[in-house]
């Protein structure tokens, strides 16, 4: 029982990780220049974030751009308005791999992006298997496979319930079709006050009324007084 719950607790643990530097590094300093981190702080997150998910970043701001390109309306990547609610609840990760497979969107959506040498290193051989190895070395082979699973599983999840549920379920604050579900906030480190965000995109806060929470806020707060961050554009609203 304690050894499960040591599996747990560290499995959770660097969920978290991956879902607030996924939100904090790869959606809000990256996509959108909301805040911009230090050097080595954005190579440890980066590093992270290829280890345990097999993300690319450079093709993860270009689907996202292109998804604020044309948001919720035909050349959408992941559209529920487009492919159903439950296709992208449950297939978001097969539509995000499709579009990454484009060349053009790449190229044309990540102009801007700066390539450092993370970025040489071959997704499939090192992210897709880094998080396993290092999941195997910390709880043995059987149980690290296991928390491998329910991390890539809970975290695809996460990710696909915001760009599924979080744009037909829940309310609005402004004139978009993506809503704002404060639970899903709560697990996404702010990412469920997705139409707050599609108002503001290039806001590095997203809560923008008294009762929301946005998770990842006080954390860029902090790494700002620590003199890790630079909070580029905080808000174009008024609470």
């Amino acid at each position: 029982m304690l050894h499960l719950l040591f599996v747990l607790t560290i499995t959770i643990a660097i969920l978290q990780m991956s879902v607030f530097f996924t939100t904090m590094y790869l959606h809000r300093s990256l996509t959108h220049r909301g805040v911009e981190f230090h050097p080595w702080l954005a190579f440890l997150m980066h590093l992270q974030i290829m280890l345990f998910t097999g993300i690319s970043p450079r093709e993860w701001v270009a689907v996202h751009r292109k998804h604020h390109h044309f948001s919720d309306r035909e050349g959408d990547p992941h559209s529920p308005y487009l492919f159903g609610m439950w296709k992208v609840l449950l297939g978001n990760v097969l539509y995000y791999r499709r579009e990454t497979k484009n060349p053009g969107t790449i190229q044309k959506y990540t102009p801007d992006y700066r390539v450092v040498i993370l970025d040489r290193i071959p997704k499939l051989n090192f992210g897709a298997l880094g998080g396993l190895a290092v999941f195997m070395l910390i709880f043995g082979v059987l149980w690290g496979a296991a928390a491998w699973v329910f991390h890539a599983v809970a975290y695809i999840l996460l990710n696909s319930t915001i760009n599924s549920v979080c744009h037909m379920v829940g309310y609005r604050n402004y004139d978009n079709r993506a809503t704002n579900l404060k639970w899903v906030a709560w697990l996404t480190g702010g990412e469920g006050l997705h139409n707050n965000h599609h108002a503001y995109p290039a806001s590095a806060r997203f809560a923008q009324k008294s009762f929301e929470v946005d998770p990842a806020w006080p954390v860029i707060r902090m790494l700002e007084a620590l003199k890790l961050a630079s909070i580029k554009k905080e808000s174009l609203a008024t609470n």
